[in-house]
């Protein structure tokens, strides 16, 4: 399976989605124009990861910024990355933010509450 990696913009993040040496990140600032057309060709690879994943998948979050329609697809990314469970691999979500940044450690917890993952929100 290709990795899918991107390269972060002023308003779009850092990507990666690499299968072969299990490195699963995505950081930097997510408010792009149409998110929906930013996030899609990510959810049609996660969808694809899902049916042949690696027994342990870790996907390390740490962005400094994201707006609701970035929101709505960051918490869909997670949503596919739940499926993985249930061929019996894992999957786990490292929320990682500024020790400064009560916002970004707040929306780390709201999404946190909504997804059935392992989550673990600590500072950088």
């Amino acid at each position: 399976m290709e990795k899918l990696e991107l390269a972060n913009t002023e308003d779009t993040p850092y990507l990666l989605l690499d299968k072969g040496n299990n490195k699963f990140e995505i950081s930097g600032r997510s408010l792009p124009e149409d998110a929906f057309e930013f996030y899609s060709p990510i959810h049609e690879w996660l969808e694809s990861y899902v049916a042949d994943a690696n027994p342990s998948t870790e996907l390390v979050m740490n962005l400094d910024y994201f707006n609701s329609s970035s929101a709505r697809n960051i918490v869909e990314m997670l949503f596919i990355l739940e499926k993985i469970t249930e061929t019996g691999n894992e999957v786990k979500v490292t929320w990682l933010y500024k020790e400064e940044d009560d916002v970004m450690k707040s929306r780390g917890e709201e999404i946190q509450s909504v997804v059935e993952l392992p989550f673990e929100i600590k500072t950088v």
